[in-house]
């Protein structure tokens, strides 16, 4: 149980689309998306990429662990933690798993045992139990997973869609904003609705602005554009998110400086940090 009137946000995971351990990445690290929000003394998780296995070793040290974990969307990088999430074996533990973007297609039960099917991965997902409960919203839903606590949620571009989240909690909030892809010139207004006046944003800045012409029609944004984003909606912090796994540390660095020069205060997302809005 975290403390009654904590917020904060750590990082389990912090690159995209493919793990990359490694020393080329070992101080921004190489674990596909996961976050652990504590919030109102209870625990919110986002995304089950390959850093929820560490999250997994962690919360093992806490338990019992009730918790709720909301997916951006299930493309295998943001789910393929979750067989190795060692907490979701544990029986007296209780997970509920959200989904925004699925229906009326599919269920987030169904596209996760899909992954979990002989002869892709050899244990199904019944193995979890009745203490793993799945969910499925539609996006643009406003929830409210605990008293005091206000999850918005938003569509966001990306293949297959996918769901922003903005968390409010005592008169502080985080914005948890990636798969999503910006055009040029024409500021998402979905975004912005989302991440209007927040005190911290964690956004998808997969490319840079010169980058970003060679993967139009991918699904990620730049660390510019959340740069723009922020400035227009006045937010107060920017994080840079899901790295693309071909930038390594000293690339990390240059964006990092980049980012702090042109919007003050903009940090960049590391493996095993906490922030608090």
């Amino acid at each position: 149980m975290t403390e009654a009137n904590e917020f904060s946000v750590r990082f389990w995971g912090v690159r995209g689309s493919i793990a990359c351990p490694g020393m080329d990445t070992a101080r921004y690290g190489g674990n596909t998306s996961c976050l652990e929000v504590h919030v109102g003394g209870r625990i919110l998780i986002f995304d089950g990429g390959t850093g929820m296995r560490s999250l997994g070793l962690e919360l093992d040290k806490r338990s019992p662990v009730d918790a709720d974990v909301f997916f951006t969307h299930t493309h295998f990088d943001h789910i393929c933690g979750l067989p190795f999430f060692s907490s979701a074996y544990v029986p007296k533990n209780r997970f509920r798993l959200h989904a925004g973007h699925l229906l009326p297609d599919h269920t987030l039960r169904y596209v996760l045992s899909e992954m979990m099917t002989a002869p892709v991965f050899p244990i199904p997902i019944t193995v979890f139990g009745p203490h793993l409960t799945y969910h499925d919203f539609h996006c643009g839903e406003t929830l409210t997973p605990y008293p005091g606590v206000t999850l918005k949620t938003a569509p966001l571009n990306h293949p297959n869609r996918a769901t922003g989240y903005r968390i409010e909690y005592g008169g502080k909030s985080i914005c948890y904003v990636t798969d999503t892809e910006h055009v040029i010139g024409q500021p998402d207004r979905n975004v912005l609705g989302l991440i209007d006046g927040a005190d911290l944003v964690i956004y998808d800045s997969t490319y840079t602005d010169d980058e970003y012409p060679g993967h139009v029609g991918w699904g990620h944004s730049t660390w510019q554009e959340g740069c723009r984003l922020a400035e227009t909606a006045k937010v107060k912090r920017l994080v840079v998110f899901h790295h693309d796994p071909g930038h390594d540390d000293p690339f990390m660095d240059r964006v990092a400086a980049a980012a702090e020069k042109m919007r003050p205060g903009t940090v960049v997302a590391v493996e095993g940090t906490t922030l608090a809005p």
